[in-house]
């Protein structure tokens, strides 16, 4: 079936309006009228041809929601009308340890990213920036009641990145949690470690976002150009969730874990990062690195933030101010999300 969306035809080019095909829904398929499609960091990197995998024309996007429309005849557990979210995931082998046990991202074959990939019978993925997508209903999950459904679509890859490293590593009641990073990922992770019951601080190299990070949730605020200020909390973290995407110093980070304390990187940078190996020696400190989460995983993290009214902070742009959006993006003038309204296609 033909579909309206935003594609880039070729690298450099920038987002413009085309149409594009999607499959028939099958026997265990439904399709999907997407009403809504975030805007992530990640959708820059691999249309800009700087992931070296890219397949044009290109059309991003893996944070959506929408409605079902129509469901397979073997379909169970959605139907027509149900609101559902689709993110990173569009298919898996669905056979192997990892999807046996929940974990699709760590398929042993590698997972379908649900734009710009290709599926396990070889067609060609194509994003979210678009009227209507068509997915296996193992790859869809409910949107819960009370969760505004804009707000609700970055939860679909910036929400599960952060929950996972957080509930896995035990955020919590008495522990101390450093969100290293605000912005898509670090405004988030402040929300949920917080909903935890965790001690929850900011830590930014920006006076500029103290207040913001008050605002969301955070029980203190660290500025990490000021030496004096990392000392007064050397030694005290016991996780550390380090959303920077960009390169910088771990090293100068390290020394604010207690002993056996961990950071988890979730933002990637693209260089190499020197680390000095005394600084996780002197204190059993730990690093460790998270990639999204499953489908169970996912649609339990939509559930605590529906049960915390936890959502991202969002603009709403139409589909015809993308390329403004992912300029304003790079020149980082975002708080902290943006969301498209894919009803602004027609």
């Amino acid at each position: 079936m033909e579909v309206k969306a935003y594609a880039i035809p070729a690298p450099g080019q920038k987002l413009e309006p085309t149409t594009i095909q999607r499959r028939e829904p099958g026997a265990e398929d439904v399709l999907v009228a997407l009403q809504y499609c975030g805007i992530c960091h990640s959708d820059l990197i691999i249309a800009n041809s700087e992931s070296n995998t890219d397949m044009y024309p290109l059309v991003p996007g893996h944070e959506m929601v929408g409605s079902v429309v129509e469901v397979g005849a073997d379909v169970s557990g959605l139907a027509v009308g149900d609101l559902v979210g689709i993110g990173c995931i569009a298919d898996s082998c669905r056979s192997c340890n990892p999807c046996d046990t929940g974990d699709e991202h760590y398929c042993d074959t590698g997972f379908s990213l649900s734009f710009n990939a290709l599926d396990k019978q070889g067609e060609k993925t194509n994003g979210g920036y678009s009227s209507h997508y068509t997915i296996n209903q193992r790859y869809a999950v409910k949107i819960p009641d009370g969760l505004d459904p804009a707000a609700a679509a970055p939860l679909l890859c910036g929400g599960i990145t952060v929950y996972t490293p957080l509930k896995r590593f035990g955020a919590g009641p008495g522990k101390k949690v450093g969100v290293l990073g605000l912005g898509g990922l670090g405004h988030l992770a402040i929300k949920i470690s917080k909903a935890m019951g965790a001690h929850t601080v900011m830590l930014t190299s920006s006076a500029s976002k103290v207040s913001d990070a008050e605002k969301l949730g955070a029980d203190d605020v660290v500025l990490t150009r000021d030496p004096e200020a990392l000392e007064a909390h050397a030694g005290s973290f016991d996780f550390i969730i380090n959303t920077i995407s960009g390169d910088h110093d771990v090293n100068s980070f390290l020394p604010l874990l207690a002993r056996a304390g961990n950071m988890c990187f979730v933002g990637a940078p693209q260089s190499p990062a020197p680390i000095f190996i005394p600084n996780l020696i002197m204190g059993d400190k730990l690093m460790s690195g998270s990639l999204i989460g499953g489908m169970p995983a996912t649609a339990e993290m939509l559930q605590f933030c529906a049960d915390h009214n936890i959502t991202a902070d969002i603009e709403m742009v139409d589909i015809d101010k993308v390329n403004e959006a992912w300029e304003r993006i790079e020149a980082n003038d975002v708080k902290y999300r943006f969301v498209i309204d894919l009803g602004s296609l027609s």
